[in-house]
């Protein structure tokens, strides 16, 4: 009798994958006054984000003699951010202030802030180029961390700063509530993907600006007032959160980064 064939198969082509890289990494302070995150700033030198969920430990209930069930805590999430350099908003959340330009203090509140990186996907064929995942992490706080400064020597090191986070998740309708939404480009199409990212990035303005006709503001979309004469107009971004009356407004396609909810996720990627 011949030996079955298994259904199932090992290490096919274009199937041994590996995650590997951290790249484009974004803050998105929150913003006390509005409840909202604020607009997005490139993390330049983001060298690691270690997640380290924690929690979800077993309790036995023992009953007639078996073991009845068995109940998990509450999940948490958090982790560790390495980076040689950090934004200058950040500091905000890692307890500083400045009190003067260039002057800055320590041991002040501590702000909230998102987060999103990018993590490479490869394969055996395709390697690095396979794809990746975009990992949006919500409700950070860290905390206070230590900082070695040594002399300059024979073998130079650049430090590395290293921040302990802890985060409080977000609703998530029909689910419970999470601060971590992780999105991988191989399972989604590439063209909603390009909207989520231009949430996420913003998106440059071009030379041509539209007189604004709506009633109300688009929310992270950039407006401006017009001065000048024809063929020397200057164009200068408006403080105005709502339109004025009298007052005529005009976009260029240019977008503010922001860092979307899970809600809003699955909306952008609908």
């Amino acid at each position: 009798m011949p030996t079955p064939t298994p259904l199932l198969k090992w290490d096919q082509t274009g199937e041994r994958l590996y995650e590997t890289g951290n790249k484009k990494g974004v803050l998105y302070p929150f913003n006390t006054t509005s409840k909202a995150y604020d607009s997005g700033v490139a993390w330049n030198g983001l060298t690691a984000v270690t997640e380290s969920p924690s929690g979800a430990e077993a309790t036995d209930l023992w009953a007639d003699d078996i073991k009845y069930l068995t109940l998990r805590s509450a999940e948490q999430f958090g982790g560790t951010i390495e980076a040689y350099m950090y934004p200058d908003e950040f500091g905000y959340c890692d307890g500083s202030a400045e009190i003067s330009t260039g002057v800055v203090i320590g041991q002040q509140k501590r702000s909230t802030f998102g987060l999103s990186y990018v993590t490479t996907l490869g394969n055996d064929t395709e390697m690095n180029d396979y794809g990746y995942k975009i990992h949006l992490v919500y409700g950070c706080t860290v905390s206070p961390s230590q900082r070695s400064y040594s002399t300059i020597n024979d073998s130079p090191e650049a430090i590395t700063f290293s921040w302990e986070f802890t985060t409080i998740p977000v609703a998530v309708s029909g689910h419970k509530d999470t601060s971590i939404v992780t999105i991988d480009s191989t399972k989604v199409a590439a063209a909603k993907l390009a909207v989520l990212e231009q949430a996420l990035y913003g998106v440059e303005g071009g030379d041509t600006y539209t007189e604004f006709t709506g009633e109300t503001f688009v929310a992270h979309t950039v407006y401006y007032t017009r001065t000048g004469t024809e063929g020397a107009y200057v164009y200068t971004v408006t403080t105005d959160t709502t339109p004025q009356q009298g007052t005529t407004y005009y976009t260029n396609g240019k977008t503010l980064p922001y860092l979307p909810l899970p809600a809003e996720v699955v909306t952008l990627l609908s």
